[in-house]
């Protein structure tokens, strides 16, 4: 899964007034072009979940900063699938002991 790229889908959408191009808002998850569910298995049109294959998984994510104005919520499971923690560590060592 991580070898292609994934698109996004989210539970609501918001237009630009400079380009008139819709961008995802609300909550965000991770979908792969040609299937009917996220990444984390939750159907689209059960979840009414719009797609944005044009907004690719990394400009939704705040650190970006690209198209993550509308973004409420990024789906942790998505995330990790994704690697969402490649190059960040997870814990730090305070106290090792001898």
């Amino acid at each position: 899964m991580r070898g292609r790229s994934a698109a996004v889908a989210a539970a609501d959408q918001w237009t630009d007034p400079d380009d008139g191009i819709r961008y995802p808002a609300g909550e965000v998850h991770a979908w792969l072009q040609g299937q009917n569910e996220t990444v984390c298995g939750l159907s689209l049109s059960r979840s009414r979940l719009a797609r944005f294959p044009h907004v690719g998984w990394a400009d939704v994510l705040p650190e970006s900063g690209r198209h993550a104005e509308g973004v409420q919520a990024v789906c942790r499971r998505c995330r990790a699938a994704q690697g969402g923690r490649r190059d960040e560590r997870g814990w730090t060592r305070t106290d090792p002991r001898p």
